[in-house]
């Protein structure tokens, strides 16, 4: 692998920082196993919402489709 500093001067420390970085990244995705879909976040799940039942019409009902509860 070959980094090369396009612009500016870093420090040996700056550029050690971005350098971890950069390998900590490729060794996350090099441990992961290609075409597994990662842990699904609750907050996505169309089932959370799906749940509830949906408000009866009205007037402030479309305020109330989107947020649960």
């Amino acid at each position: 692998m070959t980094i090369k500093v396009v612009r500016g001067n870093p420090t040996p420390e700056e550029l050690a920082a971005a350098l971890a970085v950069v390998r900590a990244r490729a060794a996350a995705a090099a441990s992961t196993p290609s075409g597994a879909p990662g842990p699904r976040d609750s907050w996505a799940d169309p089932a959370r919402i799906a749940a509830h039942r949906l408000p009866k019409p009205g007037p402030t009902a479309w305020s109330r489709t989107y947020w649960p509860g």
